[in-house]
């Protein structure tokens, strides 16, 4: 997993609604960049309202969010419209991206194991540097603590 101050990744990805995204071409603006396991699942959804609820206060302070699962830019749309969500979501069906963030790996529930996508976010600066990392993000405040690394850079 990249650490802070590390450069972030670059990368391309299709977005349900529109063209692909490209990470560097959103400089100077910082980039919230969200990692989450699977469409319309409660915490993933709670997620992304959270972030869509708070799109106004990120836009005023400059910041782009862009929310990243290996759900299809289908599904992706589908989650959307049922939610009415405001968040950019990309789809990295082939897992690529997941990997050079170290976000995909084993996880375990319910006594079984699978591999998947741990929920994690990125604070990226508009230089291309990571500002902040959150592993393992628990769900709820967290877009208010992401605001807050967002406004102190």
């Amino acid at each position: 997993m990249p650490a802070t101050g590390d450069t972030a990744p670059d990368f391309t990805l299709p977005q349900d609604g529109g063209d692909p995204v490209t990470l560097s071409d959103l400089r100077p603006a910082p980039v919230v960049l969200f990692f989450y396991p699977k469409d319309d699942t409660p915490g993933c959804t709670t997620e992304n309202k959270d972030f869509t609820a708070m799109g106004a206060d990120f836009e005023a302070a400059g910041a782009k969010i862009l929310g990243v699962s290996k759900d299809s830019v289908e599904k992706h749309a589908k989650f959307r419209t049922k939610h009415d969500l405001a968040t950019t979501l990309l789809s990295d069906a082939e897992g690529d991206v997941c990997e050079r963030y170290g976000v995909w790996g084993e996880k375990k529930m319910y006594g079984k194991t699978f591999m998947g996508i741990t929920r994690a976010t990125f604070l990226i600066d508009g230089e291309g540097r990571i500002a902040k990392v959150w592993p393992k993000v628990k769900v709820a405040g967290h877009a208010e603590e992401v605001l807050e690394a967002v406004k102190a850079l």
